[in-house]
């Protein structure tokens, strides 16, 4: 592994020079790898997979969209699309990227055929972590490993098909076979990783869930809203009050930092912007540190989980989850958003 410095702390990783797709292949030509499940991450991994040659089958409810977009994307009926317990039964590695719920659920079925030998994947590691709640627990014999890609299985597609990578963490829950890490980094250098980096289920779900509450979607909303509502209620129009709040930062700044860091972004910015930048960001800091304590918190004692299998499980979760992302889409932010991104060079 290489020994990477992230500010003064050491870190093994493993990265593509180290384990190349010819180590991959090697490591997992006798497998068949089942992807169970193809709404958020099952499309982009399985695709991946497929366009690095590696065996790959889909399994899937049959019949409904997700089963049409595996058929749209490739996947042959009875040759690379099964039903899900067919799949799985097919399987030497059953990658489990159902959703929280979907996992829930399906966990009664998939289980008969978690046979000795066989490795379940996670791509997050709430099923095993809140196993209290979820009931999920793999058999003894069986590897139980996890590769969580940084971002959405959109991202990790797209940037796959532009000959890059998106970071993922990994984690071995349970080494039956001896071969657990093997297949684990084998399987993270297929679905397009960049680089990996250790885990543990607990602390991926610990980190992940904060993010996504955090910085990743929660708060960045709520930050938002807060910016654009406090320039409306003071004159600003809805074109301005958005290009200041959400299109610079998201279209001219975060790619300065993806680039270089914060530093370097800062660096590039006027003296008058570093200077508020430098003064405020305290503030802000002060403001929100205890409020990412008390995320971390719930997350840690189980609520978060709890919350998340209640609400999922309602049967008429679908239509209330429809009807809060439509009043984010139909809020005037989002609206202005649509607007602006419709003017862009690249869309006129």
């Amino acid at each position: 592994m290489a020994k990477i410095n992230f500010g003064g702390v050491t870190e093994d990783v493993v990265t593509r020079d180290e384990f190349p797709m010819e180590k991959a292949h090697e490591a997992l030509k006798n497998e068949t790898i089942a992807t169970i499940g193809y709404g958020v991450q099952g499309p982009g991994q399985s695709l991946n997979l497929r366009d690095n040659g590696f065996n790959v089958i889909v399994g899937q409810r049959k019949g409904g969209k997700s089963w049409e977009k595996a058929v749209a994307d490739g996947w042959a009926p009875g040759k690379t699309l099964f039903g899900i317990e067919e799949a799985a039964q097919r399987a030497t590695i059953i990658q489990y990227l159902l959703s929280d719920a979907g996992q829930i659920e399906m966990w009664p079925k998939l289980q008969p055929h978690l046979t000795a030998g066989k490795a379940l994947y996670f791509s997050h590691g709430f099923g095993i972590t809140f196993g209290d709640q979820t009931r999920i627990a793999p058999p003894a014999d069986v590897d139980v490993i996890l590769v969580a890609p940084k971002g959405s299985g959109t991202s990790l597609r797209r940037l796959f098909l532009a000959g890059k990578g998106l970071n993922s963490s990994y984690a071995i829950y349970q080494d039956a076979t001896g071969r657990a890490r093997e297949r684990c980094l084998a399987l993270g250098i297929g679905v397009g990783s960049g680089y990996l980096f250790e885990t543990d289920f607990k602390k991926e779900v610990y980190s992940d869930l904060t993010g996504e509450r955090g910085t990743l979607m929660g708060c960045i909303q709520g930050v938002f809203q807060a910016q654009y509502d406090t320039l409306r209620k003071n004159g600003h129009s809805p074109s301005e009050a958005f290009n200041e709040t959400v299109e610079e930062l998201t279209q001219s700044l975060m790619p300065l930092v993806a680039e270089n860091g914060m530093d370097w972004m800062y660096a590039n910015c006027s003296t008058t912007a570093q200077c508020g930048a430098l003064d405020w960001r305290h503030k802000f800091y002060a403001a929100t540190l205890p409020v990412f304590e008390e995320l971390y918190g719930s997350v840690a004692s189980g609520a978060e989980a709890k919350r998340t299998i209640e609400t999922c499980s309602q049967p008429d979760y679908r239509e209330k989850l429809n009807a809060e992302l439509a009043q984010l889409r139909e809020s005037e932010m989002w609206q202005a958003g649509a607007a602006v991104r419709k003017l862009r060079p690249e869309n006129s």
